[in-house]
C-alpha cells in the first residue's frame, strides 16, 4: 500500500514569516501538532520545513523569547525529510524509525506538497490490519469446528 493512500491530504501550511504565536493559533484552530512550512515555486507548494508544538515550546517559550517576534522560519526543522506519495508503508515506517521523526510531509513526483503522514496514521492502519488478521484466525477456528462436526 502506498503512503499516499493513508496520509492526511488536509495539511496546515504557512510561510516562513508566520510568527510562533500565529503558528500556535493555527495548530489550535486545526487541532494539529505541526505545520508544514512551504515555499511557493511556480504555483506549487514545496515543503521547506516543519514546525511542531514542541518546537514552539522548547525553542521559543522555554527560552523566554517573544513568540510574536519569532518567525517559524527561524525555529523550523531545516533538515526536512519528505516521503513520496507512492512510497510503501514499510519504507515510510523505516524512514521514520531511522530518523526519529513522527511526521513526514508527503510529496508528489514533482516535489509538491500533497499531504502529511504521522506515526498515528501508520499505527491506525497497522491496528486495523492486525484486527482483520485476528478476525480471520477466529473465523478459521470456527469454520474448522463446524466442518469437523459435520464429519462425525
Amino acid at each position: 500500500m502506498a503512503i499516499g493512500e493513508i496520509c492526511s491530504r488536509e495539511v496546515v501550511v504557512s510561510g516562513r514569516d508566520t510568527t510562533a504565536t500565529q503558528a500556535a493559533k493555527l495548530m489550535r484552530e486545526h487541532h494539529v501538532g505541526s505545520i508544514v512550512i512551504a515555499d511557493e515555486r511556480n504555483g506549487k507548494r514545496v515543503p521547506a520545513g516543519i514546525v511542531t508544538d514542541r518546537d514552539i515550546v522548547v525553542a521559543v517559550l522555554a527560552l523566554g523569547l517573544n513568540p510574536d517576534a519569532i518567525q517559524v522560519g527561524d525555529v523550523m526543522n531545516r533538515e526536512l525529510l519528505v516521503v513520496r506519495e507512492n512510497a510503501g508503508v514499510a519504507e515510510t515506517i523505516e524512514l521514520m524509525r531511522a530518523k526519529g521523526v513522527r511526521r513526514l510531509p508527503v510529496t508528489d513526483a514533482g516535489g509538491s506538497l500533497v499531504g502529511i503522514v504521522a506515526a498515528d496514521d501508520v499505527l491506525s492502519l497497522l491496528a486495523e490490519e492486525m484486527s482483520a488478521l485476528a478476525t480471520m484466525v477466529s473465523r478459521e477456528h470456527k469454520r474448522e469446528v463446524e466442518v469437523r462436526k459435520k464429519m462425525l
